[in-house]
C-alpha cells in the first residue's frame, strides 16, 4: 500500500472520514445538486453526477495512492445522493403549476427525506440479489469503478480535470454572455423572415442542452430533431382536427396557439411505455434465467456484510414515517399512500434490473404508471396524485443510485456498510437542497412558476422547457380534464413504441445483420440511419415530444458534433492507446472521453451561471 501524504489523515481515522464527508456534503454535493436541479428545470432530465463526483473526489484522495479509490467512491456516493434528490426540485414546481398552496418548508423536507431514506433501504435490500447473485453489469457503475482505478495515474487525473474545467468555464461564460441578449432575441423572435428562425434558435440555446447532447451522441440526439421536425410539420393539421366529445363537439388536438408538445408528450409517454413493455418482458426472462443459473450463496466477505435485521427495521421505520407524513400531515388518503409505498417494492426491482442491464432508470415512467394505477382505484384529485406518485419518483431514483453505487463498490471491494452511511447523509442534505433550490430558482426566475401546460407560449420560457414537470402535470391534468384525444394519442404512442422496439430487437439481435454491420462501409451508415432516422429507439425519439423544436435542435446538434469528432479521432485514439500501453499507462475509460467531460462541464458551468445571475437579481430586488 502506498503511504498517504503527510498532510492527509490516516485511512480509517475519524479525520479521514470527516475529510471525505466535508468535501462531498459541502462542495461536490451542492455542485451536483445545482446542476441536477437546473437541468430538470431547463431541459427535463439530469445526468447522474457519479462520474464527475468520482473525478473530482479523486483529486482529494490521490495522495492515498491505490487505496484512495475507496475514499473517492465514498465521496461520489454521497455527492451523487445529494445531486439525485436535489433534482427532485421539479416536484415543487409541479405543485406550483397545479395551484397547490406550498406546504411549509419543514414538511416538504421531512417528506422528501423520509421517501429517500425508504428508497435507500429498499435498494440496499435488493443489492444482494441484483449485484451479488444476478451480477448485473450496471454500466455506469462499472464505468465509475474503472475511472476510480485509472485516476491513480496523475497524468490521467490532470487531463480529465483540464477537460472538465475547460467545459465548465465555457458553460459559465456562455451563460453569462447570453443572459441579456437572450431576452432581446426573445422580443425579436416574432419578426418575420430568417431573423425569426435565427431568433428562436438563439432563444432556445443553452450550454446545458448542447452539453447533454455531446454526452449522449448522435444516435440519441438526432431522433429528437426528427420527431421535433415532424411535430412542426403536423402542428397546423393538429390545430384543426380532433375527436368528438360526448356531446358530439369536435375537440382539436391542439388549440390555436398550443405548441406541438402539448399533445405530443402524451404520445411520447406512450412510446416509452410501449418500448418498456418489450424490454421488461425480456428483462423478466433474463432475470429468471440469470437467477436460476447464478452461483450459490457463499459466505460474504467483510466488506459485503450488512445487518439484515437492521435493514428490515430501517425499511419498516421509514415506511411508517412516510405513511404518517402523508396521511396525518399532508392529509392524503391512506389507501393511496399505502398503495404507493407497496409499489416501491415492485418498481425498485423492475427499475433496478433495467438499470443493471440497460443503464436506464425509468423514474418518470414509474411516476406516470403510479398515477394510472391510482386512477383505476378511484384517484380523481391531481394534487393527491402528485404527492402520492412522488413516493415512487424519489424512491426509484435514490434506490437505483444505491444499487449502482453498490455495483461500483462490488468491483472495488469498498465497504458496503460505510457506503450506506455516506448515502444516508447525502439523502438528508439532498432533501434540504431540493426545497431550497426550488424556491431559489423559482424566485429568481418567475417564469418557472407559470404553468406552461395551461399557458403555452409563455414569454421567456424558451430556456426553461421543464419537460419532466410538463409530463407530470399533463398526466395529472387528465384526471380532472378528460380529453378524448389524450387516450387516442396514448394508444398511438404505445403502438409506435411497441412495434418499433420489437422491430429493433429483431433486426439488431440478428447474427447476420450484426456481421454485415461489422464490415463497415455502407452497412455502418445504414445502421446509423436506422438508429437516427428510420427506426430510432423510442427512449431517444420521445424526447422530441417533450420539448420545443429549438431545444431538440441544440440537443441533436451537440450529439452530432460529439459523434463526428469522436469518429474523426478514432484512428488517433488507437495510436495514443498503443503509446500509453507501451509507456505503462492506463487508457482513458469511455466515460472520460473528451466530449463526455467537456459536455459535463458545459452543463455544470451553465447551471452555475444561471444560479449566479438569479442570486444577483434577487439581491438587486432586495436592495431596491
Amino acid at each position: 500500500m502506498t503511504q498517504p501524504k503527510r498532510f492527509l489523515p490516516p485511512i480509517d481515522s475519524p479525520g479521514y472520514y470527516l475529510l471525505l464527508g466535508a468535501v462531498a456534503i459541502f462542495i461536490l454535493g451542492p455542485l451536483g445538486g445545482i446542476t441536477a436541479a437546473y437541468m430538470n428545470f431547463s431541459i427535463g432530465f439530469f445526468v447522474g453526477g457519479q462520474v464527475l463526483a468520482g473525478i473530482l473526489g479523486s483529486v482529494v484522495t490521490y495522495g492515498y495512492g491505490s487505496e484512495g479509490k475507496h475514499g473517492a467512491n465514498y465521496i461520489q456516493t454521497m455527492a451523487a445522493s445529494v445531486a439525485g434528490l436535489s433534482g427532485m426540485a421539479v416536484l415543487i414546481q409541479a405543485m406550483t403549476w397545479l395551484g397547490l398552496p406550498e406546504p411549509p418548508i419543514w414538511q416538504l423536507i421531512v417528506y422528501f427525506m423520509c421517501i429517500g431514506m425508504f428508497g435507500v433501504g429498499v435498494g440496499m435490500m435488493y443489492t444482494p440479489i441484483l449485484v451479488d447473485r444476478m451480477q448485473l453489469s450496471f454500466p455506469s457503475g462499472f464505468a465509475v469503478a474503472n475511472i476510480l482505478r485509472a485516476l491513480t495515474d496523475i497524468r490521467l487525473l490532470k487531463e480529465s480535470i483540464c477537460k472538465l474545467g475547460g467545459g465548465t468555464a465555457g458553460g459559465l461564460l456562455s451563460g453569462l454572455a447570453l443572459a441579456s441578449p437572450r431576452r432581446r432575441v426573445g422580443r425579436q423572435a416574432g419578426r418575420a423572415g430568417p431573423g425569426r428562425v435565427l431568433g428562436r434558435m438563439i432563444a432556445n440555446y443553452s450550454a446545458s442542452t448542447l452539453g447533454a447532447g455531446m454526452i449522449v451522441g448522435a444516435r440519441i440526439g438526432i431522433p429528437a430533431i426528427v420527431v421535433g421536425g415532424i411535430g412542426m410539420a403536423l402542428t397546423p393539421w393538429l390545430r384543426t382536427h380532433g375527436l368528438n366529445d360526448a356531446a358530439g363537439v369536435m375537440t382539436p388536438f391542439l388549440g390555436p396557439h398550443d405548441p406541438f408538445r402539448k399533445i405530443a408528450f402524451i404520445c411520447a409517454l406512450g412510446m416509452i411505455m410501449g418500448a418498456a413493455i418489450v424490454d421488461m418482458a425480456m428483462l423478466a426472462g433474463t432475470a429468471i434465467s440469470t437467477f436460476g443459473k447464478s452461483k450459490a450463496a457463499e459466505p460474504a466477505e467483510d466488506w459485503k456484510k450488512t445487518d439484515s435485521r437492521f435493514l428490515w427495521s430501517w425499511v419498516a421505520f421509514w415506511a411508517i414515517a412516510i405513511f404518517a407524513m402523508g396521511v396525518f400531515v399532508l392529509h392524503l388518503p391512506a389507501l393511496f399512500v399505502g398503495v404507493a409505498i407497496a409499489l416501491v417494492f415492485v418498481f425498485l426491482m423492475v427499475n433496478g434490473i433495467s438499470l443493471g442491464i440497460s443503464d436506464s432508470n425509468p423514474i418518470s415512467s414509474a411516476f406516470v404508471l403510479t398515477v394510472f394505477i391510482l386512477a383505476t382505484i378511484g384517484l380523481k384529485d391531481p394534487v393527491t396524485g402528485l404527492l402520492c406518485a412522488t413516493i415512487l419518483l424519489i424512491a426509484t431514483s435514490v434506490g437505483g443510485d444505491m444499487q449502482q453505487d453498490r455495483s461500483t463498490g462490488w468491483r472495488l471491494g469498498t465497504n458496503r456498510s460505510l457506503q450506506f452511511r455516506y448515502q444516508v447523509i447525502g439523502i438528508a442534505m439532498g432533501a434540504v437542497m431540493s426545497v431550497v433550490l426550488a424556491r431559489l430558482f423559482m424566485k429568481a426566475y418567475p417564469v418557472l412558476a407559470i404553468n406552461q401546460f395551461a399557458n403555452p407560449g409563455t414569454p421567456g420560457a424558451e430556456k426553461w422547457q421543464a419537460a419532466m414537470t410538463y409530463k407530470f402535470v399533463g398526466a395529472l391534468n387528465g384526471l380532472t380534464h378528460p380529453n378524448p384525444n389524450v387516450m387516442l394519442a396514448l394508444g398511438i404512442g404505445i403502438a409506435i413504441g411497441l412495434i418499433t422496439e420489437v422491430l429493433r430487437k429483431a433486426i439488431k439481435r440478428n447474427g447476420g445483420y450484426k456481421a454485415w454491420v461489422a464490415r463497415g462501409g455502407f452497412a455502418y451508415y445504414f445502421d446509423l440511419s436506422l438508429d437516427c432516422i428510420f427506426l430510432p429507439t423510442p427512449y431517444a425519439s420521445s424526447f422530441g415530444g417533450f420539448v420545443e423544436f429549438g431545444t431538440s435542435l441544440w440537443f441533436g446538434l451537440g450529439g452530432t458534433f460529439s459523434s463526428l469528432l469522436q469518429t474523426w479521432q478514432a484512428k488517433q485514439a488507437e495510436a495514443k492507446s498503443a503509446a500509453r500501453a507501451a509507456a505503462g499507462h492506463e487508457d482513458l475509460p469511455e466515460d472520460m472521453s473528451t466530449m463526455s467531460l467537456v459536455g459535463g462541464g458545459l452543463i455544470a458551468g451553465d447551471s452555475l451561471a444561471a444560479l449566479g445571475l438569479g442570486i444577483y437579481g434577487l439581491l438587486q430586488t432586495v436592495v431596491k
